[in-house]
């Protein structure tokens, strides 16, 4: 009898090995299905908000020197004589850090020109000191920049990171890139201050391009005073300071909020 019921247990013992499985890996009993792989983020080949990764076929651009002016108008844009139209670009302001985003309009005549509303944003006034990248936008900025709006600010850059870029810099202000060649056409040249140059004027902007100024005294009715590689556009002068006050009001109001009154003696 005992015989017989060994017999029959090690049959069972077989049989429960025949079916290919174990016990320890069964799963439990209301256990949870592994986890769903998460679908691809078709943004993600992009890159971060601001990345410097670039798609295939653009070319990378990193660079340090001095900004220019890129006239009157609405929106956050720049000017470039190397990235193309459509691209977008990283801008940092070498003396305080802060960094836009900007979208780039057209051909420059230097590294890059600022529109009055990317200047304003990032805090400059005149031919500033600028790095100047070239990046991937998320959709979300690429959309807010062609609507003529500012992107929200990226970190400022860390002191540590602006005093490498600054010791880049040359000296007197020089665009750090090659000019685009020469067009068959007349630049219109400065006119030169009136006789009488004296006195108090309204200083609207220094810019670096000659023909930029040019255009923006003849659109304010101002000179031109060039001097230190830069050309000043003023207005006046003015025959006390109540009446140049009045000059920069008028003035700031028409979107140039960085004017100030000089004496010229």
């Amino acid at each position: 009898m005992k015989s017989n019921i060994k017999i029959v247990a090690i049959a069972l013992l077989v049989s429960g090995c025949a079916g290919g499985e174990r016990l320890d890996e069964l799963p439990a009993v209301g256990a949870a299905p592994p986890p769903a792989a998460a679908p691809a983020d078709p943004d993600a080949a992009a890159g971060p908000q601001g990345s410097s990764r670039l798609r295939p076929g653009e070319e990378r651009y990193d660079r340090v020197g001095y900004a220019g002016y890129a006239g009157p108008g609405e929106g956050v844009f720049a000017l470039s004589s190397v990235l193309p139209q459509g691209s977008h670009a990283e801008v940092t302001a070498l003396d305080s850090g802060r960094t836009i985003f900007v979208l780039i309009r057209g051909p420059g005549s230097g590294l890059i020109d600022l529109s009055a509303g990317a200047a304003r944003q990032l805090g400059v006034t005149g031919n500033p000191p600028v790095r100047v990248r070239r990046v991937t936008v998320t959709a979300q900025d690429a959309t807010l920049l062609a609507a003529g709006q500012a992107a929200p600010m990226r970190a400022d850059a860390p002191p540590a990171l602006l005093a490498g870029l600054r010791r880049r810099l040359v000296d007197p202000p020089r665009e750090s890139v090659a000019p685009p060649p020469p067009r068959p056409v007349t630049r219109p040249t400065p006119r030169p201050a009136p006789a009488v140059a004296r006195g108090l004027f309204v200083q609207v902007a220094a810019l670096s391009s000659a023909a930029r100024a040019r255009v923006l005294a003849d659109e304010l009715g101002g000179i031109v005073r060039p001097g230190g590689g830069v050309y000043r556009v003023q207005l006046g002068p003015y025959p006390n300071h109540g009446a140049a006050e009045r000059a920069r009001a008028d003035v700031a109001r028409r979107g140039y909020g960085d004017a100030r009154i000089v004496s010229i003696p």
